[in-house]
């Protein structure tokens, strides 16, 4: 049975709600699923717990979420190009819990997997652990972690069949398949969807068992959060000139 809907709304009309958490997936503004961010700002819901690496940029990602005030907590390992994001926390207005990155893949994939908690050494003697249950294995001190299951899950793939299989493409995969697995409901937004049998079944990341919603990306400019160039050599410069055969 197909997955696909008709556009990014129509997926998330009837499982949005007030209060909700909402795990995305994406780093930086690699590999978000930027047309169902956008549609969720459009749906207005508010009081929203965000779990994600980070929270994009101003304008921009989960940025967007941030301008219009719809987000309450936030649960990330880094948030450090977003303005707002610093001002809203510091003015009490956006709880964060920060979490180590490779935990926060781990509470994740362990969401998606049934686990409702494992140990790990990361964050034992720092504010991580503050409160959290500790122990010892082998004579080494361990903190606890919970898992993460979002209400809705939002990822970005580059192919998918209408089934829901989905593959990433390159380092646009990042959060995305732990996320994937961790919604109780999965929307994916893919930038190329085939029919079922056209994908190898070795190079599919995702599991359709684990997408219950599919949309088509819309075309967009993929941004860069900071683009670092540097003047090319005056030597290469002429060498690419000569280069170039006249039409």
């Amino acid at each position: 049975m197909s997955k696909l809907k008709s556009g990014a709304a129509a997926a998330l009309q009837d499982v949005l709600r007030d209060g909700m958490t909402l795990a995305v997936g994406g780093f930086g503004l690699s590999g978000i699923p930027a047309g169902l961010i956008e549609a969720v700002r459009d749906s207005r819901v508010k009081d929203l717990t965000v779990v994600s690496n980070n929270m994009g940029v101003d304008g921009k990602g989960l940025g967007v979420l941030i301008e219009a005030g719809q987000v309450r907590k936030v649960i990330a390992s880094y948030v450090g190009e977003n303005k707002l994001f610093a001002e809203q926390y510091l003015a009490g207005h956006l709880e964060v819990e920060f979490t180590p990155q490779g935990t926060l893949a781990e509470r994740l994939r362990a969401g998606g997997a049934g686990i409702p908690a494992f140990y790990t050494k990361t964050g034992v003697g720092t504010l991580v652990a503050k409160g959290k249950p500790l122990a010892e294995f082998d004579g080494e001190t361990f903190v606890l972690e919970r898992a993460i299951k979002a209400d809705v899950a939002l990822v970005h793939a580059h192919t998918a069949d209408t089934d829901g299989n989905l593959i990433y493409r390159y380092t646009a995969r990042n959060f995305n398949p732990v996320v994937a697995t961790a919604g109780a409901v999965t929307v994916a937004e893919a930038e190329v969807i085939v029919e079922p049998g056209a994908l190898d079944p070795n190079h599919i990341v995702t599991p359709g068992v684990y997408v219950q919603r599919l949309v088509q990306a819309g075309g967009r400019v993929k941004d860069i959060e900071q683009r670092t160039v540097r003047e090319r050599p005056a030597a290469a410069v002429e060498t690419a000139s000569a280069a170039v055969v006249p039409a």
